[in-house]
């Protein structure tokens, strides 16, 4: 009798282990936290002045077990996630994480450059070469390049101008051989590689790679900012407040503590992200005066082929409304909306 019951309690114990640590083709998202971007940004020779904060916000997308799976049909601050909503076509683990990565350092580039721009400071650009994104099956980079090379030269030319990847590639024919000089985990390393029809693409020849291009920006002072553990493009426009922040005399924050969300373009314009209402959640759970949304336009084919499709505003004044917090939030479609907004705040 004692045997049976032990091997019950262990059959429940492994069903339990599978509830809860099974991983699933779909993940989880949850309201994240509010981070000053104070002790996240360093501008050489510019003092911390502000009276208030700015906020980058995050949500919590993890990979969904049985357990969490069913758990999230019953909670407003869990929500399901498709793998094809989280992860490109065909995107693993690794390539995702790389893009992540890739998205939070472009935001962090445009932030400086658009920054700088608006307090009349100048910047130089440098490209150091294009960053493997994604190696194609059956291309004829397959066995040779890796997620997360650095291609620095082409036939012992480096590349040092936007677009000379992509033209000094599109010069060559099928069977044709490229030399290149890569970067692998701090190491420099010779590829020799013969192009081959792209798979999927219609004939089209090349390395069978999709890649982003690497670049440097300099500026006086300089700005470094700290943000190892945080992936993808959202916290662009609160970088952008906070750099240009450090550079002007007067302090724009004018004691509020402010948070929002949105990718910064090249242009200055505010990008859609996901997740603008749980980080509306976690803005007001932790105290926050004003939440800048992006008030992005969405296009006529979109809204025909999403039905209820809403704009990150009106995700976020919804998400407002429905847990009664009086933080206000602030549509921005380009960086000077929100600076117009800050302007005509009363000091706190």
């Amino acid at each position: 009798m004692r045997l049976k019951r032990i091997g019950v309690a262990t059959l429940v114990s492994a069903l339990l282990m599978i509830l809860l640590l099974f991983p699933m083709d779909s993940y989880i998202s949850r309201p994240g936290s509010a981070y000053d971007l104070t002790p996240l940004v360093e501008v050489d020779g510019q003092p911390e002045k502000e009276t208030g904060t700015f906020n980058l916000m995050t949500i919590s997308i993890s990979k969904a077990t049985l357990f969490t799976y069913a758990l999230s049909g019953f909670s407003n601050e869990r929500k399901l996630l498709s793998a094809d909503s989280v992860r490109r076509n065909g995107e693993n683990e690794e390539e995702y994480n790389l893009r992540q990565k890739r998205l939070m350092d472009n935001s962090q580039f445009n932030a400086i450059s658009v920054a700088f721009e608006k307090a009349n400071r100048p910047v130089s650009v440098e490209l150091n070469g294009v960053v493997v994104m994604r190696v194609l099956k059956k291309g004829a980079s397959s066995t040779l390049l890796k997620t997360g090379d650095i291609i620095r030269q082409i036939d012992g030319m480096p590349l040092v101008k936007s677009g000379d990847f992509a033209e000094r590639i599109a010069k060559k024919e099928l069977g044709d051989s490229v030399r290149l000089l890569i970067e692998r985990e701090g190491e420099e390393i010779e590829v020799d590689i013969s192009l081959r029809e792209i798979p999927d693409s219609d004939g089209k020849v090349g390395l069978g790679i999709q890649f982003e291009e690497d670049r440097t920006i300099t500026t006086e002072p300089t700005v470094k900012v700290h943000t190892s553990n945080i992936g993808g493009p959202s916290a662009g426009l609160m970088f952008t407040l906070e750099i240009l922040n450090r550079l002007l005399e007067e302090d724009i924050t004018k004691g509020y503590q402010i948070a929002g969300t949105g990718e910064m373009l090249e242009d200055g314009t505010v990008g859609r992200i996901g997740g603008a209402d749980f980080k509306v959640v976690a803005a007001a759970k932790d105290g926050m005066d004003i939440f800048f949304a992006p008030d992005d336009e969405i296009p006529e084919d979109i809204k025909r082929m999403n039905p209820g499709i809403q704009t990150n505003y009106e995700e976020a004044k919804k998400a407002a409304e429905q847990i009664g917090t009086s933080m206000k939030i602030i549509p921005v479609k380009t960086i000077d909306d929100a600076l117009d907004y800050l302007n005509q705040l009363e000091q706190k």
